[in-house]
């Protein structure tokens, strides 16, 4: 996951400083990579150097770690945006890790996401073949027909094909709007949201609850915890047993 980078904005994206101070720092000779000292502005790192600011060292740590985030609305699921967005990784400045989100949650979309350095686990949850159950609450604008919640748990056809049966439940019904639980296991872009447009139903609301047993329980939004060794564990396991033995959820079975 290394990504080349100016130096200025490497030690920025680390909770360094400032890229401005950084900038500052550079031009005072007061930087050093690997030992030596920089003073050129556009000098490029991988992303795994040591950086030392007057002779105080900082490295990012080695250790693997793996955190559940529940993402605001409005945030990009990436380690940068070109567009100066806020993006999951600003909210773990302090955390001294190379971290990047384990997929993604759509710019409008809230909820549970994980947030790691972890290869395996990140090949594992995001690959197709795992199978790894994601539940959503989604708000729509007025009510929804019960043929549509009945097509959705037998699979629809989007433009990049048919969805795997669904785990659809109707949770709460207004006069204007309607709350629906949906557990899906695929990872299609947009994909729970796509599956009500379908429909021609304006998604008012969409908030992922969970990822495979992980709940978001008391934590805020903006806020996160990291996880156990036995969550992430588990997490693997579930996955490389649904893999191993090519489990696809039938909800229609219960």
């Amino acid at each position: 996951m290394e990504e080349k980078m100016r130096l200025q904005k490497y030690m920025s994206q680390l909770g360094l400083c400032s890229r401005r101070r950084a900038e500052e720092l550079i031009q005072e000779g007061k930087v050093k990579v690997n030992g030596e000292i920089i003073t050129q502005m556009g000098y490029i790192v991988n992303g795994d150097e040591k950086i030392e600011i007057e002779g105080i060292e900082n490295k990012v740590s080695n250790e693997v770690v793996t955190f559940l985030f529940n993402k605001p609305l409005g945030v990009v699921s990436s380690v940068k945006d070109d567009r100066g967005r806020k993006t999951i990784i600003d909210f773990f400045k302090n955390e001294n890790y190379r971290l990047y989100p384990v997929g993604r949650l759509d710019y409008n979309t809230s909820g549970a996401i994980l947030v790691s350095n972890d290869g395996e686990l990140t090949n594992l949850v995001t690959h197709p073949s795992t199978h790894l159950n994601k539940t959503y609450m989604v708000t729509i604008d007025g009510k929804v027909k019960l043929e549509h919640l009945e097509a959705l748990r037998n699979g629809i056809l989007l433009e990049d094909g048919m969805t795997q049966k669904a785990e659809v439940e109707l949770f709460r019904e207004k006069i204007d709007q309607t709350m629906i639980k949906i557990t899906i296991h695929e990872g299609r872009n947009r994909q729970v949201r796509r599956m009500f447009e379908h429909f021609s139903y304006h998604v008012r609301n969409l908030n992922r609850d969970s990822v495979g047993f992980l709940t978001l329980g008391s934590l805020k939004r903006g806020e996160y915890r990291k996880l156990s060794d036995l969550e992430v564990r588990m997490i693997k396991n579930i996955c490389k047993a649904n893999q191993k033995n090519n489990i696809i959820p039938d909800y229609k079975k219960k």
